[in-house]
């Protein structure tokens, strides 16, 4: 007896390929939100990798353009990456003039420069700027920082000059205490700067006292470290 075909019933024939049908665009759905989340960032990814290398010192980090915002370069424009690109390499120049100079004129001894995400920090300890107590700028000091100016004027950037100190009390002097101390240092550095030729516009000053120790108070050599003047070259996110 020949076997009866079975009958195909097109309901269920039409309901399985719908069925189909939705899971395979759901799949593709899923896979697209994948990977929507696995894209990067490029600005946000390229900041964090120019902060990371500033942490461990390889090359200049954070002295970025604001995302989004597209500057010129000779008449052309320039994307963002390629400005942070720019403003890194600007920065190790400016950072490579200043130690040559330092060291071309024996001034290195007391002097710290390094790289920061706001700019390019010259570190001056106060020992050989000013007198203990004093606000008077030593002549050598005044040599250093002239040096330091010639440089510095020739320079788009803002300067912030920043007073510091340790953090032992003062006793007597007319500076009642720190942070008046580091603010009139600070200004002196300031007032130089801008008699050796610095636009006096781009200069700011602030002291700071004891509240920003570079590393703790706690042995002699330490508060030594941490009795300095700052002249920091701004960078675009340093403002």
């Amino acid at each position: 007896m020949a076997r009866r075909k079975r009958k195909e019933i097109p309901e269920l024939k039409g309901n399985w390929l719908t069925t189909y049908g939705d899971m395979v665009t759901l799949l593709l759905t899923f896979f697209v939100f994948l990977y929507s989340f696995s894209s990067i960032d490029v600005q946000k990814f390229q900041r964090m990798i120019y902060s990371f290398q500033s942490a461990i010192g390889v090359l200049p980090g954070g002295i970025v353009g604001i995302p989004g915002e597209e500057i010129s370069v000779g008449g052309q424009p320039v994307a963002p990456s390629q400005n942070m690109a720019s403003n890194a390499m600007r920065a190790q120049k400016v950072h490579e003039m200043i130690m040559r100079v330092l060291e071309a004129e024996e001034l290195t001894e007391g002097v710290v420069v390094r790289l920061e995400e706001r700019g390019i920090v010259i570190s001056i300890m106060d020992g050989i700027l000013f007198p203990t107590g004093s606000i008077d700028l030593y002549p050598s000091a005044k040599r250093l920082i002239y040096k330091i100016g010639q440089i510095i004027k020739e320079l788009p950037s803002q300067i912030s000059v920043e007073g510091h100190t340790d953090n032992v009390p003062l006793r007597g002097g007319p500076y009642r205490d720190n942070l008046g101390l580091s603010a009139m240092r600070a200004a002196s550095v300031g007032s130089y700067l801008s008699e050796v030729g610095v636009d006096p516009k781009r200069i700011r000053t602030v002291g700071y006292g004891s509240s920003r120790p570079l590393v703790p108070n706690d042995t002699d050599e330490h508060r030594r470290i941490n009795r300095r003047v700052d002249i920091v070259i701004l960078s675009d996110v340093g403002y």
